[in-house]
């Protein structure tokens, strides 16, 4: 690994959705990915229990070598972010619901947000909703039982669609034409996702959106990599078997078990 590699962490495998988009935009920068499946999902704990976690993560991705670090979680980035600044002299890198581009995309001014009680409860996703939800319409549901259902690899079970129906179909009711996926393990329910909703609902996420952002601290700071063979490691201290085949397609890549 080169000492300027990229850290990601998330509570589970959910914030691969974000590892994947970083390293097709920054093909030659190293990564290492932590999965905190143990724990996840982090939604349903109290602040200082996230904070902890946070933490705990972000100690084992610097001992590790990064120098700048994606909290690949919604839940995480709005409550622990600012803590982990203040704590840490090195860069981070939050996710937040996609809010904004959804304000200026929807037509039906009804818009539905998807996403963790952690994330919907938290005080910066209510700064942001203030910001740019003026006369919008929002629709909020929690997608309980949804994280622990992709951490089992069971994206396309029928449980996992009882789910989906039950709190995408209010949102369709409500004439919602953008759904916001506040969660970093959702965005692997889009092809389910887009069953309920046909093609009358955009699906925006903030995938790309973080790894724009990664690559421009990275020029910031001189820490681009633009010849050297990039290497992936995953390390997780969960069940293995969810996560190979999201990553075993993506070339030197390494998944690493962990008591952690």
């Amino acid at each position: 690994m080169t000492k300027h590699s990229i850290g990601i962490f998330d509570s589970g495998i959910g914030g691969l959705s974000i590892w994947k988009e970083i390293i097709q935009l920054l093909p030659y920068q190293d990564t290492i990915y932590l999965a905190d499946s143990k724990n996840a999902p982090y939604g349903q704990k109290s602040k200082k229990e996230i904070i902890t976690l946070c933490k705990k993560n972000t100690e084992y991705l610097i001992e590790k070598g990064c120098t700048i670090i994606v909290v690949a979680c919604n839940t995480a980035t709005t409550n622990a972010i600012q803590v982990l600044r203040d704590s840490y002299d090195i860069s981070f890198i939050g996710i937040e619901p996609a809010i904004k581009p959804a304000a200026f995309r929807t037509t039906t001014k009804t818009v539905g947000i998807l996403a963790t009680k952690g994330t919907l409860n938290s005080k910066l996703f209510a700064e942001t909703s203030k910001k740019y939800m003026d006369g919008i319409h929002v629709v909020e549901q929690i997608g309980e039982g949804l994280v622990p259902l992709i951490e089992e690899g069971k994206t396309s079970s029928d449980e996992t669609m009882k789910l989906l129906k039950k709190y995408i179909r209010p949102m369709l009711l409500q004439n919602m034409d953008c759904l916001v996926l506040g969660c970093t393990h959702y965005p692997f329910l889009i092809p389910q996702i887009q069953k309920i909703t046909g093609d009358s609902v955009q699906i925006i996420d903030s995938g790309l959106a973080v790894a724009k952002q990664t690559k421009a601290v990275l020029k910031q700071q001189g820490f681009i990599n633009n010849e050297v063979t990039a290497l992936h490691l995953i390390y997780s201290n969960g069940n293995l078997n969810p996560l190979k085949p999201l990553v075993n397609s993506i070339a030197n890549t390494q998944i690493i078990p962990i008591d952690f």
